[in-house]
């Protein structure tokens, strides 16, 4: 019973690991001079290549009947979750680092929240300290956003080494000094809205959970529906040749393997099976890991100098964030102990 409850979280730690690991994969393939539309599109693939056949054995007597409103709310939760939030965030990622994309995926559950707002899901009383704490957290939040975005500061570990001069090189593509500034504020601007539609999946995911109770099949058919439109982007806009999508270094191997397979496969499969289990914000609510352990990792692997407002920035955003947890916890344990009450004759 314990270990059943335990479930979500423990299976959450091991999304925001795999997410870190990805994330650095990711910046380090791009580095190589991988397209962004064929990464999105080959890790598509992979994750349908994985998860079509353990969908169609597990499910095949269990598949609900597949309507064309259960089929229009996948196409959009293929375009918000799988699609467009995957390419707002590695186009964040290639023009600023993995360590500064991290922190601004810690506005998920701010959006999240948010965005329940109108449908329901959540609730706000300025009477109540709950309240108090949700707007609060909510506008600390915004401000370590704005602070992320706008502010960068002196470096904090002053890398003086050749890796750090690359790291450097490659994060701005080799743009000129004055171009810096300008990609970096695109990133941040790219990054805020792929966290906006990633919190706006979360919520359409919640939705999708009742309507379409097979979670292996809708994760797999969300990912084809998510492979179609970001195959039909790389053709009519992008244009790509054929030797952006042939993989020619093992890191591209490995990243499209991982990132398909275990980062869209079995972590959205994951994240899927959590909303279900315990709802969008406390699924979202561990993100911030990602950050802690990607910096960790992007410091170390990658040598990414650590800024200043980097650390301001997200600290503000990850104390908004558990001002808003503890404020819906408080309001959970109240509606709780209410509904004790009014039961007893």
């Amino acid at each position: 019973m314990i270990m059943g409850s335990w479930k979500p979280t423990l299976t959450m730690v091991g999304v925001v690991v795999v997410f870190a690991v990805m994330n650095t994969l990711t910046k380090m393939a791009f580095n190589e001079g991988m397209h962004t539309t064929v990464l999105i599109t080959l890790r598509q693939l992979i994750a349908i290549l994985f998860l079509a056949p353990i969908a169609y054995f597990r499910e095949r007597k269990t598949r609900p009947k597949l309507t064309a409103e259960i089929l229009v709310y996948l196409f959009f939760s293929a375009v918000l979750g799988a699609s467009l939030t995957q390419w707002l965030f590695f186009l964040g990622l290639q023009y600023t680092s993995a360590t500064f994309a991290c922190a601004f995926i810690n506005m998920t559950p701010i959006f999240t929240f948010l965005v329940a707002l109108p449908y329901g899901l959540e609730k706000v009383d300025l009477k109540t300290g709950a309240g108090i704490a949700k707007v609060g957290g909510t506008v600390l939040g915004f401000s370590g956003a704005m602070i992320l975005a706008l502010f960068q500061g002196p470096s904090l570990t002053k890398l003086r080494s050749a890796a750090g001069s690359s790291t450097v090189s490659s994060s701005s593509f080799s743009s000129p000094p004055m171009a810096v500034g300008h990609r970096w504020a695109m990133g941040s601007v790219a990054l805020l809205g792929g966290s906006a539609c990633w919190s706006l999946w979360f919520i359409l995911q919640s939705r999708i959970a009742k309507k379409y109770p097979a979670l292996y099949s809708g994760t797999a058919l969300m990912f084809l529906l998510s492979f179609l439109q970001m195959a039909a982007v790389a053709l009519a806009i992008d244009r790509v040749s054929l030797s952006p999508w042939i993989l020619t270094t093992k890191l591209q191997i490995i990243t499209v393997l991982f990132v398909g397979i275990v980062g869209s496969g079995i972590g959205f499969l994951a994240m899927s099976w959590c909303v279900e289990q315990r709802g969008p914000v406390f699924t979202t609510a561990f993100t911030p890991l990602i950050q802690i352990i990607a910096a960790a990792i992007n410091v170390i692997v990658l040598h990414e100098q650590l800024h200043l407002g980097t650390v301001i920035g997200s600290a503000l955003v990850i104390m908004g964030l558990y001002f808003v947890l503890w404020g819906k916890s408080k309001e959970t344990s109240l509606e709780a102990a209410t509904t004790t009450t009014t039961s007893i004759p």
